[in-house]
């Protein structure tokens, strides 16, 4: 081997082992950095807890204005130009905490990212589209590519919004049932709803830490709620899923009619755990169609090559 050689090969390892020193930091190092994402996020809602039993008061409508974290630029700027009434959002509270944000700060940058992400980016396909005259292009072409981004600029937030609930709720509906399960038996074994509630938000922090938060919630909503059907409505409220709202009503009538909790539990543990099981069987049912594309793009192409290619070079050493 050439000297040359033998330094490139050198050169390469270097790096390689750099690369692999900066991963190793990277996956050992910094999530030891970021800290107790359960303590953070139980912090965060014993925090909501305090302020919504400082504001015993409010109505149920403006439980959203609970956190005075609302004030800033995006405030400012919401207020001034009546941005609530220009871009109004259907069930925004709603589907923010289905997000799992809470306050008036999230509802303002919402608002104020409706109003400067379709700004930003007609400006961007104005320069890149329209001055720049990017070629094979013409006018209409240019002028519905700018109007394209503009619609996606106005969409873009709400669509964040659901992604981010979409996860939330992905998160919480696995380890559901188990929490029924728990809740049941602290309900079997003497304990009042509230310690229930309390108890298994405790105890599933680790499992999933949203459910812990809702569980936390709503343990808070019925330490200072004049109802506890407000209580079991919100949960369903924070929640889309039609598991947990079959639960919060099975809850709301065991409540008004005074039929045993437990029973009521077991029953909807056995139901989500169906829902569960349901859930798993329809994503393999739907693997076969998913996996048609990429067996057509990828693994046909590399079989025919691997058939075809000894009888072509058979062929080729023929002629």
């Amino acid at each position: 081997m050439s000297p040359e050689s033998a330094a490139l090969f050198q050169n390469a390892g270097s790096i390689l082992i750099a690369l692999l020193t900066m991963a190793t930091f990277w996956i050992v190092v910094v999530p030891m950095l970021e800290g107790d994402k359960k303590k953070k996020r139980m912090e965060s809602v014993a925090s909501a807890r305090d302020t919504m039993r400082k504001n015993r008061l409010d109505t149920l409508q403006n439980q959203a204005r609970l956190r005075a974290d609302g004030k800033g630029v995006a405030k400012n700027l919401v207020d001034r130009f009546s941005l609530e009434r220009l871009l109004e959002a259907s069930d925004l509270k709603d589907k923010m905490a289905q997000a799992g944000l809470r306050g008036q700060k999230p509802v303002y940058l919402f608002y104020m990212s409706r109003l400067v992400l379709p700004i930003g980016l007609g400006l961007a396909g104005i320069i890149l589209l329209m001055i720049l005259n990017l070629p094979g292009w013409d006018f209409t072409q240019r002028l519905a590519g700018t109007v394209a981004l503009v619609v996606v600029g106005y969409y873009l937030p709400a669509l964040y919004i659901r992604n981010v609930g979409n996860k939330r709720l992905a998160s919480i509906i696995p380890t559901f049932p188990d929490a029924l399960d728990l809740l049941l038996i602290c309900v079997e074994s003497g304990m009042s709803v509230e310690l229930a509630f309390a108890k298994v938000a405790e105890e599933m922090g680790d499992s999933s830490v949203e459910l812990a938060e809702e569980f936390s919630l709503t343990t808070a909503e019925l330490s200072y709620l004049t109802s506890r059907r407000m209580a079991y409505e919100n949960l369903a409220r924070r929640n889309n899923h039609p598991g947990i709202r079959a639960v919060a009503t099975a809850l709301v009538q065991a409540e008004r009619y005074g039929t045993p909790l437990g029973d009521t539990l077991r029953t909807m543990a056995n139901e989500n755990r169906q829902i569960r099981v349901m859930q798993a069987e329809k994503k393999a049912a739907s693997l076969p169609a998913k996996l048609t594309v990429p067996m057509i793009l990828f693994f046909l192409p590399v079989l025919f090559i691997v058939i075809l290619t000894p009888a072509a070079l058979r062929i080729g050493q023929a002629f």
